[in-house]
């Protein structure tokens, strides 16, 4: 006869070990990610790199982009091994021990797991299709239309502006220049609907115009960069400042205020400029007769 009570009392001391293994994996996995997250509140260098990473990898929240940025010297666009493959990529074979470790959702959609993300130098197959806006084309015009419908105040036309776009809190409306090339204005239209929604038409007690503007060029940096439009990086002089006596988790909310956002608008501009393929009806084909 088997011995079930030791069949029982191993299987339970495994489990045991497994998931201590687990917890600690995960902790070790947040300590990380709280020191990537204070560092890139901190270096304005490493800030820059932020920015670049979350506009390569929209999807991905802000934890994991510290994350990777702790693990990974340099790449630019990441994914699992699963999302790779659904892109028609693979990982070669000789990289498979140098990912890096990010939270990842698992299939029953509930809580996170850990798993292996790969830069895209570390795969081979199907070349990346990305959606770019030009100047004077159909999706630019579609996604500055886009765009605007995220404002919260109404919008005017002013041809005295210095730039393309500016946000008057005291009338609480969005002012637009129509005389800026189309870079520039979906650059600056970006950044002070930014503001707009930080300030939330006043009910946003906290809101300073200052405090707010380096998240709003952020959020404007990520979705030119995700749209490959070319600008330059925000002044991040204030930076340090700007986080000084903030613990670990007030920087993230910070970061993923920015990510919220610019995710946010960013999916649905793609989703406006990239054709929807259509499902072909199927085809009715007579039964053959049952033999």
């Amino acid at each position: 006869m088997a011995n079930l009570t030791n069949i029982v009392n191993q299987k339970n001391a495994v489990d045991s070990q497994w998931r201590a293994q687990r917890l600690a994996e995960r902790e070790s996995l947040t300590a990380l990610q709280d020191t990537g997250i204070t560092q890139i509140t901190s270096d304005p260098k490493e800030y820059a790199r932020y920015l670049d990473l979350q506009g390569d990898n929209p999807a991905y929240s802000a934890g994991n982009i510290a994350l990777l940025q702790m693990q990974f010297d340099g790449g630019s666009i990441f994914g699992t091994d699963d999302r790779w493959k659904k892109l028609g990529r693979f990982v070669v074979d000789t990289e498979r021990r140098n990912g890096a470790q990010i939270f990842s959702r698992p299939p029953s959609g509930k809580g996170y797991i850990v798993k292996e993300a790969y830069d895209i130098s570390q795969t081979q197959g199907r070349e990346l299709s990305r959606p770019t806006l030009q100047n004077d084309s159909k999706e630019m015009e579609t996604a500055l239309t886009n765009i605007l419908n995220f404002t919260q105040v109404p919008v005017v036309l002013d041809e005295s502006l210095s730039a393309a776009a500016f946000y008057n809190q005291d009338r609480m409306e969005l002012a637009v220049n129509p005389n800026f090339p189309d870079n520039e204005a979906f650059d600056a239209i970006a950044a002070q609907i930014a503001l707009v929604r930080f300030h939330n038409k006043g009910r946003n007690a906290g809101y300073s115009r200052e405090d707010c503007e380096l998240d709003a060029q952020s959020v404007s940096y990520i979705l030119c960069r995700r749209f490959g439009i070319e600008r330059e990086k925000p002044d991040m002089s204030r930076l340090p400042g700007l986080y000084y006596g903030w613990n670990a988790q007030q920087r993230r909310q910070a970061l993923d205020s920015i990510q919220d956002m610019s995710k946010l608008i960013g999916r649905s501009i793609e989703r406006s400029i990239t054709p929807q393929q259509r499902t072909q009806p199927p085809v009715n084909k007579a039964k053959s007769p049952t033999l």
